[in-house]
């Protein structure tokens, strides 16, 4: 007979298929493990797949800090349409002949892509407007005015580019947190006025300066399920010591763990190695005397301050 899963606290990270909402992978996940405790770092859409950052058990509680600023995707796009979605499942709108599309042309535009930019959110995104989502304003057929806001777009290179009727290109795209790529592939469409839509996106790498999440890291669901059957889920959580890698992290002793449990401040007996931010405030992951980060805590003037405290007494 199969054992009731135990308790797990880590991060999982999941190669989302096509075709399931990150909520349907959390649920999953949810049953797999035996937890309601599963929370993720930001979602993916349900045509997209890639990198999907979960948080297990306690872990859950500093979702915030893994939270990505930096995504990297690959993505296809088809020239000669433009959609009412950005993006090929979305209902045409126009089409426009791109036969004359060469390589040469597309690398010209991308340049102006590349940087600070200003995009306009699509209307199928999860922004709110007058308390209501963009997503499902879109679904009863109302468009309503977005504002354009800033994003960095750190890399934009073209993989490869299929000319013919129509036109695809592939694009490696580094990018700041709310950059939206079914976006870019419209814009690109429209400056050289043959119309575009994202036909495929897939996350390969998630960042934030000190977390860095890779999708060669990642368990398909189908891995999930068959660790699952051989009770050895254990093997796909990552501890939050690892997780935390970029942090810098303190190990505290016995009473020292007590008493920052206890929300007191402490001085803390072994020496941390806080490289470059020494004598300076920062974060810091806290571990106990078996490396276990417990607790997420502030270091500021050689004292280490709780911030939040993952297991309590």
């Amino acid at each position: 007979m199969k054992k009731k899963p135990s308790e797990h606290n880590g991060v999982v990270l999941i190669d989302k298929p096509a075709g399931m909402t990150s909520h349907d992978v959390v649920d999953l996940v949810r049953r797999l493990f035996g937890t309601r405790r599963v929370g993720h770092t930001g979602t993916l859409d349900p045509d997209a797949t890639g990198v999907l950052v979960l948080c297990l058990g306690y872990a859950t509680r500093i979702a915030e800090y893994l939270s990505a600023g930096r995504k990297t995707y690959c993505t296809e796009i088809r020239f000669g349409i433009e959609t009412d979605t950005e993006d090929t499942s979305g209902k045409i709108i126009r089409e426009t002949s791109a036969l004359h599309l060469t390589q040469s042309d597309l690398e010209t535009v991308l340049p102006q892509f590349r940087g600070d930019i200003q995009q306009v959110p699509p209307m199928v995104s999860a922004l709110h407007h007058e308390g209501k989502r963009l997503h499902e304003l879109a679904r009863e057929g109302i468009v309503v005015e977005r504002e354009a806001r800033p994003i960095t777009i750190h890399r934009l290179e073209l993989e490869r580019f299929s000319p013919g009727d129509p036109p695809i290109a592939q694009l490696s795209v580094t990018c700041s947190s709310g950059t939206y790529i079914r976006t870019l592939a419209a814009d690109l469409g429209k400056v050289m006025n043959v119309g575009g839509a994202m036909q495929t996106l897939r996350r390969t790498h998630v960042s934030n300066g000190k977390n860095d999440f890779d999708l060669n890291d990642c368990f398909s669901v189908e891995t999930l399920k068959i660790l699952s059957d051989n009770n050895e889920l254990e093997n796909a959580v990552m501890p939050l010591s690892q997780a935390l890698q970029g942090w810098v992290q303190v190990t505290l002793n016995p009473t020292e763990v007590l008493d920052l449990k206890m929300g007191r401040q402490v001085s803390p007996s072994q020496a941390p190695d806080f490289g470059e931010v020494s004598g300076e405030a920062c974060e810091v992951a806290v571990c106990d005397s078996e490396g276990v980060v417990f607790a997420i805590a502030r270091y500021e003037e050689g004292l280490i301050k709780p911030t939040k405290v993952l297991i309590p007494l």
